[in-house]
């Protein structure tokens, strides 16, 4: 079989296998199933359906010759290969559907959700979906509790408030939304599902919390699971030694930008030389500016109109795709990962639809002294360098590329396994490549304010590392992040619950970013004085989340 005709007909294989995700990127049949009506199968014969699928795969790859295909094909090749392996390495190794509960409940949320929100059929259509799922979702949960054998605390606690979040969506959202033809089918399957989830809280709570494990990687799984996540020659050592001599020089640089700024604010200071003094001075004052808890959401709203007018007056990444993005609160039953926001991108087969950008809203109970750190950490500045990376131009923009891919096989693949690095290294590329523009008038405080998510950046790449394989503390987390990287509190807080529910994605920002910056560079070499930034924007992201290294060679080899 011709490698193209592969990549063609696996590509829906793999979406098939996740029905809940192929709702998410447009697939709504295969082989004559509905899958906007599925839940994903946990049961050991599906598990067991995974399995074979994948080292069938990876068998039928190896009968290929790599160096023997077209560039494009090639990386293709390595893609599915890294996939089918990561694949494999979950279900054979680490497999989280035994030990991670936030797997089941965030499942069930990503299956309600997006029939919700995405306008593919008329609303009544979609909601017979939405309760072809609840009706499974008894069903569903009876699987998780035969699958799980154990829990870190830190998983369970999180899996309990993120079930809240299922269970507000059926019985408020979903509920107040549902279309008068098919509000009382909704009505009669509604109560089973909330009970079956209800009692899933209560089984985490009283069973399952008895059964703590733990929650790191070690050593050899997660090089494993990193070298197949970042795609590139570098390690988890590697990655540790560079992010740790970079934190001290970006530590410099913040000290060098932050005298000046200190002499105007505070000039009855006295030669100050302590460096965690100046800054973390400066930066407070630069705290003290930030929007009101209501006003958290709208401000993103602003910052997006400000900072794609900025990009267009600019040309700084010529337009693509289409204007459907959409400010939203993240979905609750997603707030336990995205403590802060982030970014749900248009489906790849209907990315006429829309694209969402979250922000998390600050919970109405807390009390004062956390929301004043949130919005202390998400200032006028930290909202925006935020906007910035998760929308325009950076995650919104990216994934409106990738969304326009041809052929269309090669678009899915490099969208369901696209390179984490070049995703989030992107984003950070496109953030320092607007301050270098001028964005704000070149404003020393945004500046700053980058500097300082830039050793946010570093303390990812640290904290994952060093927590996942050499034992790092809590207290030794929280001092990297409160004491030499100037974070607050309650952003620290929620760093290192997310450091705990992930492994390898948070290296990802400080490996893509200089996989980025290393292939502008080539490029640049390359067309000498005909270099053009914005071509080399568009004829970068044409390619979609590839392996950095591969980008590399397609465009300066």
């Amino acid at each position: 079989m011709p490698f193209t005709q592969l990549v063609d007909q696996k590509v829906y294989d793999i979406l098939a296998l996740s029905p809940i995700a192929s709702t998410q990127y447009g697939y709504h049949r295969h082989n004559g199933r509905k899958l906007d009506e599925m839940l994903d199968d946990y049961s050991p014969a599906g598990i067991e359906l995974q399995r074979n699928f994948f080292q069938d795969l990876g068998n039928r790859l190896r009968g290929y010759r790599p160096e023997q295909l077209p560039p494009e094909s090639r990386i293709d090749h390595r893609i599915l290969t890294d996939l089918a392996s990561l694949n494999l390495l979950e279900l054979n190794s680490i497999q989280n559907f035994r030990h991670n509960p936030t797997v089941y409940v965030e499942q069930i949320g990503s299956a309600l959700f997006p029939p919700f929100v995405l306008d593919y059929a008329p609303a009544a259509e979609r909601y017979r979906a939405i309760v072809a799922r609840m009706k499974q979702i008894p069903a569903f949960l009876d699987t998780a509790r035969a699958n799980l054998v154990d829990s870190p605390e830190i998983w369970t606690k999180v899996a309990v408030l993120e079930n809240q979040g299922n269970i507000d969506l059926i019985d408020k959202t979903l509920r107040q939304a549902a279309p008068p033809q098919v509000r009382a089918e909704y009505e009669a399957a509604a109560p089973a599902a909330l009970e079956a989830l209800k009692n899933f809280t209560g089984w985490l709570n009283a069973d399952l919390a008895k059964r703590a494990g733990d929650w790191r990687l070690g050593r050899e799984k997660y090089a494993q699971k990193f070298a197949l996540v970042m795609q590139s020659d570098t390690t988890p050592e590697k990655v540790l030694e560079q992010a740790e001599a970079d934190l001290k020089k970006i530590r410099r640089q913040m000290f060098d930008l932050a005298l000046p700024l200190h002499h105007q604010m505070y000039p009855s200071h006295r030669d100050p030389v302590d460096l965690n003094l100046i800054v973390g001075e400066v930066l407070n004052r630069i705290a003290q500016r930030h929007a009101k808890p209501d006003q958290y959401l709208e401000t993103a709203r602003r910052d997006l109109a400000e900072a794609t007018a900025f990009v267009q007056s600019r040309g700084l990444v010529p337009p693509a795709g289409h204007d459907n993005l959409r400010v939203i609160e993240t979905p609750e039953f997603m707030r336990g990962l995205y403590g802060v926001g982030g970014f749900n991108p248009a489906p790849v087969l209907e990315p006429q639809l829309g694209a969402f950008y979250w922000i998390t809203p600050i919970p109405r109970d807390w009390p004062g002294n956390r929301v004043e750190s949130k919005l202390r950490e998400y200032n006028y500045y930290g909202l925006k360098l935020l906007t910035i990376h998760e929308a325009m131009p950076g995650h919104y923009v990216q994934f409106e590329y990738s969304n326009q891919i041809q052929p269309t096989s090669r678009r899915v693949l490099r969208a369901i396994a696209g390179n984490g690095a070049y995703v989030e290294g992107w984003a950070v590329y496109a953030t320092r490549m607007m301050l270098d523009e001028g964005y704000l008038d070149n404003s020393p405080e945004l500046r700053l304010t980058f500097l300082k998510q830039q050793l946010r950046m570093i303390a990812n790449a640290i904290l994952d590392v060093r927590l996942q394989t050499m034992g790092m503390t809590d207290q030794q987390a929280m001092d990297l992040m409160l004491r030499d990287t100037f974070q607050e509190k309650e952003e620290a807080t929620a760093k290192l619950q997310r450091a705990k529910l992930s492994s390898t994605q948070l290296p990802t920002y400080l490996v893509g970013f200089y996989g980025w910056l290393a292939v502008r560079d080539a490029c640049q070499r390359a067309a000498g004085a005909g270099f053009q930034l914005a071509d080399f924007h568009r004829r970068a992201l044409n390619e979609g989340a590839i392996p950095l290294a591969e980008l590399k060679m397609i465009l300066a080899p």
